[in-house]
């Protein structure tokens, strides 16, 4: 073989990979990657059923996800090939987070979460902050809400979600969780980007040194090697007059 020796398991597991760029200023992300066979495999028997023409085209009032299109959506729709492959692989994590498979992570339901104000919900304009660090429009944040569970977090009146709950208990309730989203969006150590979905709750006086309480006010997010890096690694954390938590 001229070309040499076909590449082993070994090999194409080592240079697989799929990454999103920083999104541009029109919200959109550049996606890199290289799939090994199995994930094109994968990949291509779902595209069969849902990039075909007419399936799970949001220009439709009610998008078709089952069976078969009808007649009229396959001739009206006027997508490119690429346009349908990005509107099924948007159905199948719609389909993959709605499924409630995918359990909890770092203590909330595997969902997509997203921090705004009151005002820019009413007025329908501006963007909105997911817990991955992506910017969303208002207008598909109100339309992702219409169809899903949410949580409403008032800090200055909150009475049914507990945030205060001082020794009772270690593990920060979803409630507070939601409100650490908000407040912190992502790892508070200076220098830290990483977003909100990668981080753990962390006790700024410390749990295990008997004087930390799981109070919303007591509480910062950290990812995880950070949070080690106070539990192993000789930092401190401490909250400051403005609020603010500072390493040390």
């Amino acid at each position: 073989d001229q070309d040499g020796d076909p590449p082993d398991d070994a090999e194409r597991a080592r240079r697989r990979y799929l990454t999103f760029d920083k999104q541009s200023v029109d919200g959109m992300s550049r996606v890199h990657g290289l799939l090994d066979p199995e994930a094109r495999a994968t990949i291509e028997a779902v595209f069969a059923k849902w990039a075909a023409p007419g399936m799970c085209n949001p220009a439709d009032e009610t998008p078709c996800v089952d069976g078969e299109p009808p007649e009229d959506l396959v001739r009206g729709d006027w997508r490119s090939q690429g346009q349908r492959n990005h509107d099924a692989l948007k159905a199948m994590g719609r389909s993959v987070l709605a499924s409630g498979e995918l359990g909890q992570h770092n203590g909330l339901p595997c969902t997509i979460i997203v921090s705004t104000t009151l005002k820019e919900l009413e007025s329908g304009h501006g963007h909105a902050a997911t817990g991955g660090g992506t910017l969303l429009p208002m207008r598909d944040v109100i339309r992702e809400a219409s169809q899903s569970h949410h949580y409403l977090a008032v800090f200055e009146s909150h009475t049914e979600v507990p945030l205060y709950l001082g020794r009772s208990k270690r593990l920060a309730s979803a409630g507070q969780r939601i409100v650490l989203h908000a407040r912190d969006g992502g790892c508070t150590r200076p220098g830290c980007t990483a977003p909100g979905y990668w981080c753990q709750v962390h006790h700024v006086d410390g749990w295990a040194k008997g004087d930390g309480s799981t109070d919303v006010t007591h509480l910062t997010l950290a990812c995880g090697p950070d949070n080690r890096l106070v539990e192993e690694g000789g930092w401190t954390t401490r909250k400051r007059e403005d609020g603010r938590i500072e390493w040390i």
